[in-house]
């Protein structure tokens, strides 16, 4: 039996994730694109500091694949609503995205120098205007849904998803507990609370926020967030896959990281074929959720599936 070494294990892994990334970026490509032209004019208008200003730019506008707001959008779409009120619930969503990747990234979070492949925000503004504009994204978030949905009702929901998944019960609470656990013994429970919240929740958030764009409610809006929720903790078992097993110039990022930093990790607790296997059970969770969609569910369930594709 032929054995592939190491260098050839990461040609195929490599030439695999090209391939998929391609076919990722065909799906997701059109919304994002309609995203970030929203998103350039909401910053366009903007008044502050330039220095300020200009750091959210780079931040927001970066390369990147914009699940978040693809999800916001392709939900929406799947209820059959108006893709105007889903672009400004995606813009929030990837302000409040790109302010959790400017603090993750800082000396005293992550420590990283490299985001979505290029110097990170602190690397070219500096850290307090790094902090600053992250702040500042934060805000504008909940800015632009208060200004732009002329629904009163509909804006006090959009604001209550993203502030539950973005705070204290949400992302803030699974970075919390990510750095309070460094160095410690983990359980699989306490990594499901962790990736739960630092990554599951907002893309939760994601599919909720579409849906209810798209005038959804009831079963269909709870079969949406059960479909985020799934793909949302499979999200960051991938991560953690791709960052012991990945290649550092597609992700965008240095690797392995999380391991030498002796983070949580599903590779590190539960070993790499059951964190695959967790990856395919949360795929089946995903799909079983959009049954009722029929074919309004059909983008949804691809774009599962070439997540999951990335890593089994």
């Amino acid at each position: 039996m032929c054995v592939m070494s190491r260098l050839q294990q990461e040609k195929v892994l490599s030439e695999a994730l090209t391939s998929n990334k391609n076919e990722l970026g065909r799906l997701v490509g059109p919304y994002a694109e309609a995203v970030e032209g929203r998103l350039r004019e909401y910053l366009a208008k903007l008044r502050g500091p330039k220095q300020l200003t200009e750091a959210m730019g780079y931040a927001a506008l970066g390369p990147g694949k914009r699940i978040r707001p693809a999800l916001v959008l392709m939900c929406n779409e799947a209820c059959g609503g108006q893709r105007d009120l889903a672009l400004t619930a995606g813009c929030a969503v990837e302000m409040v995205h790109a302010y959790s990747l400017v603090h993750d990234d800082l000396p005293s979070m992550d420590d990283d120098d490299i985001r979505r492949g290029r110097p990170a925000c602190h690397k070219v503004y500096g850290e307090a205007m790094a902090m600053l504009a992250g702040d500042a994204l934060l805000t504008e978030a909940f800015a632009i849904i208060s200004k732009e949905i002329e629904s009163p009702q509909l804006a006090k929901e959009l604001v209550k998803e993203l502030a539950q998944a973005s705070g204290v019960e949400g992302m803030v609470a699974g970075q919390a507990a990510d750095m309070l656990t460094v160095g410690k013994k983990g359980d699989p429970e306490m990594l499901a609370y962790v990736h739960s919240n630092k990554t599951g929740k907002l893309i939760r958030a994601c599919c909720r926020m579409g849906a209810l764009t798209g005038g959804a409610s009831g079963e269909k809006l709870e079969a949406l967030g059960r479909y985020g929720e799934a793909i949302g903790m499979a999200f960051q078992v991938i991560d953690d896959l791709l960052d012991v097993a990945g290649n550092a110039q597609m992700m965008g990022k240095a690797l392995r990281k999380d391991d030498q930093a002796g983070k949580l990790t599903y590779p590190s607790i539960v070993g790499t074929e059951a964190a695959k296997e967790k990856v395919r059970s949360l795929g089946e969770d995903a799909a079983a959720a959009l049954r009722g969609l029929g074919q309004r569910g059909k983008k949804l369930s691809l774009l599962a599936e070439l997540l999951a594709r990335r890593v089994t």
